[in-house]
C-alpha cells in the first residue's frame, strides 16, 4: 500500500479542520447543507488544497492563512464529483466507499448540492481576493474550472464514449482539462500569491495531473473496490476513453512510469525545496486507491 509523504498529513489535518468549521457554519436550508456537507466531509486525499498549501509553504508564505481559496478548490472538486456520479454522467452508486450523493438525497437534490458548492467557491474566491496576487489566484481557479478547463474536459469525455475513432489526441485533451487543470491550478495560484513565475508550476502540475488520471484509469482495471471506494471496471463498461483503451494495460503502465520521470525532471532547477513534490510523484504512481 502506498504511503503518503510525511508532511502531507500536516497540510491534510489543517485543511480538515478548516473544512469542518466551514460546514458547521453553513446557513442555507438544512437539507441542502446536509447534502453539501455529506460529500465535502466524505474523506478523500484533499490533493488540491494540499498542493496549494505545500506550494505556498515552499514559497515562504503563511499557508495557514489561505483557507478561503483552499476551501474553494475543494468545493469545486466536490461539486464535480457529485455531478460526475449522476446517472446522466458516469452513473456511479459509490464514492469514497459510501453511497454517492444522488443515492442518498435524490438526483434533484444532488444537482442542487453541486450547484451550491460551485457558487460557494465563487463567494470564497471573492472573499480571498483582497489584493492583486489573490485576485490573480482566483482568476486562475475560475478559468481552470470553467468552459475552457475542467468542464471542457468532462464534455469531451462524454463525447468520446460515443466515438470509437477517438484516440491519443482526444485522450490528451481530456486528461489535461478534466483532471490536470484543477491539479495545476493550486500550484499556479500559490505562485501568483507569492509573486513567483507561474510557468514552472504549470508545467509540473500539468504532468502531475495527467499522471494522476492515468493511474486512476489503470486502477479501474486492476484496483480493488474496497480500497478504491468506488466501483471498478466502470470505464470499460461505459466505453470511456482511457489510456488502457488506447494503449492497453501494459502500454499504459509503461507510459505512466515514463510520465513519473517527466514529473521529476520538471521539478529540477525550480530553485525551491522540491522534496515533498518528489515524494508525492512516487506516491501518486504507486497508489492503490
Amino acid at each position: 500500500m502506498s504511503v503518503l509523504p510525511g508532511k502531507y498529513n500536516v497540510y491534510l489535518s489543517a485543511f480538515e479542520g478548516m473544512l469542518e468549521g466551514y460546514c458547521a457554519a453553513l446557513s442555507c436550508p438544512r437539507g441542502l447543507a446536509e447534502g453539501m456537507s455529506y460529500s465535502l466531509l466524505a474523506g478523500g486525499k484533499r490533493l488540491r488544497p494540499v498542493l496549494f498549501f505545500a506550494a505556498l509553504d515552499v514559497f515562504g508564505c503563511d499557508w495557514e492563512r489561505e483557507s478561503e481559496l483552499a476551501l474553494a478548490l475543494e468545493c469545486i472538486h466536490t461539486y464535480s464529483l457529485i455531478h460526475d456520479d449522476l446517472p446522466a454522467m458516469d452513473n456511479d452508486d459509490l464514492r469514497r466507499g459510501k453511497p454517492s450523493n444522488h443515492k442518498m438525497f435524490g438526483e434533484g437534490n444532488a444537482i442542487l448540492a453541486g450547484d451550491a458548492l460551485l457558487s460557494e467557491a465563487f463567494t470564497l474566491s471573492v472573499t480571498a481576493a483582497k489584493d492583486e496576487p489573490h485576485r490573480r489566484a482566483a482568476e486562475i481557479l475560475a478559468r481552470a474550472a470553467g468552459a475552457e478547463g475542467m468542464v471542457a474536459g468532462q464534455f469531451s469525455d462524454l463525447a468520446c464514449e460515443r466515438d470509437d475513432n477517438a484516440g491519443e489526441r482526444e485522450l490528451a485533451f481530456i486528461y489535461e482539462n478534466k483532471t490536470a487543470q484543477l491539479i495545476r491550478a493550486p500550484l499556479m495560484m500559490a505562485a501568483a500569491i507569492a509573486g513567483r513565475d507561474e510557468a514552472p508550476m504549470k508545467e509540473f502540475g500539468t504532468v502531475l495531473g495527467v499522471l494522476f488520471q492515468m493511474t486512476d484509469d489503470i486502477l479501474d482495471v486492476k484496483g480493488e473496490s474496497e480500497k478504491m471506494g468506488k466501483t471498478p471496471g466502470k470505464d470499460e463498461e461505459e466505453n470511456k476513453l482511457t489510456c488502457v483503451r488506447v494503449f492497453g494495460r501494459e502500454g499504459a503502465e509503461r507510459r505512466a512510469d515514463a510520465l513519473a520521470s517527466v514529473c521529476s525532471n520538471a521539478l529540477a532547477g525550480m530553485g525551491i525545496q522540491t522534496g515533498f513534490f518528489e515524494e508525492l510523484v512516487s506516491y501518486i504512481r504507486g497508489r492503490d486507491r
